[in-house]
Parts: structure tokens; C-alpha cells; sequence
């Protein structure tokens, strides 16, 4: 299941509220975070703390221990290509691009939609 929202700057503050908000209501379900080593992610003790999880960083230059995340990212590219002014990017922008990933069959699923199963293993829950 792939979560993404638009922050108004590459603020830490922001980056922290986001990920917050967007992970409450799966705290229960979150064990792990992994991070780059981004100023961003400054507040990652907050982050943890907020969603009782905890927070690891990759090590500098090594994007395979984040290989589900770099996947995605390159997938949410299709929608909003690099060099495009994210000014210009709306919250509507970015919630169509990440309903649309989320709906998208997976091989590594049996062909599944994410969203699908996610619903599936939150119910098993």
C-alpha cells in the first residue's frame, strides 16, 4: 500500500506532520520506518514516538535498502515527472496518482490491487 502527500516545503516540521497523519490510523500495523538520511527527517524521534514504531535510516548511498520505496517513487514519476514544479502539483494531484498506484494489479500479489489486500489483512487483524 503506497501513502504519499505533498508537504508545502522539504521542512522537517512538515515532513513529521504528514508522515504522522497519515500513519495514525494504521499505528497498530507500523513496526518499522526506514528513512534516507535527509535534514527532513530530523524529527524522526517525534515521528516515532507519535506512532509507537521504530525508526531506522539507511545507510548513505545504498537506495536498495529502501528498494520498495525507490520502486514507488519511480511509479509515482509516470504522474508527476521529474523537473516539474511541485508548486504547481495539488493535494487532489497527488491523491489521484496514489489511488491509481494502489489499484494497479501486482505480480508480486497474484495480480492483486494493494489496496485490496491491505483491506483484506486489516480485517484479519
Amino acid at each position: 500500500m503506497y501513502l504519499v502527500r505533498r508537504v508545502d516545503a522539504k521542512r522537517a516540521a512538515d515532513v513529521r506532520d504528514a508522515i504522522i497523519e497519515m500513519l495514525t490510523p494504521y499505528a497498530d500495523h507500523v513496526h518499522t520506518i526506514t528513512a534516507d538520511n535527509g535534514s527532513e527527517f530530523v524529527e524522526h524521534k517525534a515521528i516515532a514516538e507519535a506512532l509507537g514504531t521504530e525508526f531506522y535510516f539507511a545507510h548513505p548511498y545504498s537506495s536498495w535498502e529502501r528498494g520498495l520505496n525507490e520502486n514507488f517513487n519511480g511509479l509515482l514519476r509516470q504522474f508527476i515527472p521529474k523537473g516539474v514544479d511541485l508548486r504547481l502539483i495539488t493535494d487532489e494531484d497527488v491523491r489521484r496518482a496514489e489511488k491509481i498506484l494502489n489499484l494497479r494489479p501486482r505480480k508480486c500479489l497474484g495480480f492483486k490491487q494493494p489496496e485490496v489486500v491491505f483491506q483484506e489483512y486489516l480485517q484479519a487483524a
